[in-house]
């Protein structure tokens, strides 16, 4: 339209022969500008409606946008992508495991119910031998009884991380109970202490020593088997003042006791006024006996010292002095003689003084009276005594050896190859309370535990073959020709199941820690060799040696949970 008009304003000069003038011809050329522009923009919009796949006859024929490839990813990002899509998965596998697993130990199943056609098993103990067997022992096979004083089972390997808050007390205890409901057959635990066993009435009498006691405190229970597990007390060997005013390390209460008392030494020492002998006296701690326990012990009173009280007491951390008192001529007499060497050098860079041949004569309220090599005697002052020295037997053992003639070793009861009491019928007995050619450990009586679940079940096959062959002689039908096959069968059967394996000891090696991170292990190997290692691997080791040996996932968890924290946070100096 605009076209138009600019050319018939145009056309009246073309036909008169003359030029319009500037402004007119300007005006126009803006006009047929203005038109030409018009005139593309309409071309434009009418050649894409044309185009366009909703109008268009041959969708075919449509224009497409150009591709452009995606980007390419790199190498690393795609190991990144995958490794961070595998530690998901991993860590929800394992966090879903681990709640699946946990909710299904605080939740165990129906038990089956006393059967009166079952024999009567009595376990006296919760410790090392007795808790194997529970772990063993089907229990389908008899009605079970535990009697302990306590009713829980204690990892005793990690009482001294105990007495120095490495861990807490309740991370290596372990109710019986949790054993107990796990089992088929439904398992009476009694918390009491045997006071008297009768072996030939077969009857235990036992007592309620707790704090608080009903009406009835002390009863008897007649038996068929009797597992004789009580283990030992600590030796004192009639030391004047060891019962007085020194410590042990031998129940969760002494490694309790100690901690507090170790505490009291050092505040007692931060006091204003104390003069510099009696801070000297206060923090000198002495440790007798140079087995695996004083040594560990003396390993974390120095680690706490180290790591601990140097930052919380630094005017008192260099005072703080620990002291070994063995009597035989080195410590670890049943490690190798290489790794006695390391140990000793280890605790000279420690400074923990080591004081072999020497003997323990008197323990004063301030002080230890010591025999020196020389034959000397020497008064050490000390704020404190811890005294891992041995065990003898329990006044119920020896009550129980007294009732048999057949018993007379003083160190402990005698058994035969089959751990059955020599001179009384159905007790079996194990770990410190018997006299063997074994030592008195926790991983003797362990494997003492584990023989004895499987020879109960043996027996129990045994008694119910013979019980049948019993019912058969009680009919009368003992001569009769058509039960000849069936007797004759359970005869030979009877006779498989008499024959018992005797127990045989494979001794897995010694560990223990000496500190600084450092632990040694006295490992078999090949049979006849061993192998003897030390240092920080070895300590790993040992960490994760107990952990595997501890009896549930509570434990691991809260035991691999103390030692986090303590690297993370350190020891709690604190009290309540």
């Amino acid at each position: 339209m605009q076209l138009s008009r600019a050319r018939s304003a145009v056309r009246p000069f073309l036909q008169a022969g003359l030029r319009p003038s500037g402004i007119a011809f300007a005006r126009v050329q803006s006009e047929l500008a203005l038109s030409r522009a018009a005139g593309r923009r309409f071309q434009s919009t009418s050649e894409s409606t044309t185009s366009s796949p909703a109008s268009s006859p041959n969708p075919s024929a449509s224009t497409e946008p150009p591709r452009t490839s995606p980007p390419k990813i790199s190498r690393w990002k795609r190991f990144l992508q995958g490794l961070g899509t595998a530690t998901l998965v991993t860590v929800l596998g394992v966090g879903g495991g681990f709640y699946y697993y946990s909710k299904h130990e605080l939740n165990p199943g129906p038990q089956l119910d006393f059967d009166p056609e079952k024999k009567t098993l009595v376990i006296l103990g919760s410790g090392w031998g007795a808790t194997s067997i529970l772990k063993g022992l089907d229990t389908e096979d008899y009605n079970v009884v535990v009697i302990s004083p306590r009713n829980y089972f204690l990892f005793t390997p990690l009482l001294p991380s105990v007495a120095t808050g490495t861990l807490s007390p309740r991370s290596i205890l372990q109710s019986t109970r949790y054993i107990t409901r796990h089992k088929k057959r439904k398992v009476t635990v009694i918390e009491a202490e045997a006071t008297d066993v009768d072996p030939a009435n077969k009857i235990v009498t036992f007592s309620d020593n707790s704090g608080v006691q009903g009406q009835v405190w002390s009863t008897t229970l007649p038996y068929d088997y009797l597992v004789y597990a009580v283990g030992a007390e600590t030796q004192t060997f009639n030391i004047p003042g060891v019962r007085e005013y020194a410590g042990f390390m031998k129940e969760l209460h002494d490694a309790e006791k100690m901690q507090d008392k170790f505490m009291d030494c050092i505040e007692s020492a931060a006091f204003p006024g104390q003069s510099s002998e009696e801070q000297d006296r206060l923090l000198h701690i002495v440790v007798v006996g140079g087995g695996p326990t004083g040594v560990e012990l003396s390993g974390e009173l120095h680690d706490f010292l180290e790591e601990d009280l140097k930052h919380w007491y630094p005017e008192l951390a260099d005072k703080i002095k620990i002291t070994l008192v063995e009597a035989l001529p080195s410590v670890l007499p049943s490690f190798s003689r290489q790794l006695i060497e390391y140990t000793e050098s280890t605790f000279k860079e420690a400074k923990i003084d080591i004081l072999t041949k020497t003997m323990v004569k008197e323990i004063k309220e301030k002080s230890v009276v010591l025999a020196m090599p020389d034959k000397s005697i020497k008064e050490v002052p000390c704020g404190m005594v811890v005294w891992a020295a041995g065990n003898t037997l329990r006044k119920v053992t020896k009550d129980l050896i007294a009732k048999l003639p057949e018993q007379d070793n003083r160190r402990g009861l005698i058994v035969d190859d089959h751990l059955r009491l020599k001179g009384a019928d159905g007790i079996f007995a194990l770990g410190d309370c018997t006299a063997t050619q074994y030592a008195p450990t926790a991983q003797v009586a362990a494997q003492q535990g584990n023989y004895l679940a499987r020879i109960l079940q043996h027996i129990a096959k045994r008694d119910h073959i013979q019980k049948q062959l019993d019912v058969l002689a009680a009919e009368g039908v003992v001569d009769a020709p058509e039960k000849k096959g069936e007797i004759e069968s359970l005869a030979k059967q009877l006779a498989k199941w008499e024959k018992l394996r005797p127990f045989h000891y494979s001794h897995q090696g010694s560990l223990a820690y000496i500190g600084s991170e450092k632990a040694i292990a006295d490992l078999p190997f090949f049979g006849s060799g061993n192998l003897a290692t030390g240092g920080m691997i070895t300590y790993y080791f040992w960490r994760s040696a107990y952990l595997s040996t501890l009896f549930s996932l509570r434990n691991r968890t809260l035991v691999a949970t103390d030692w986090m924290k303590v690297k993370m946070f350190g020891r709690d100096v604190a009290r309540d």
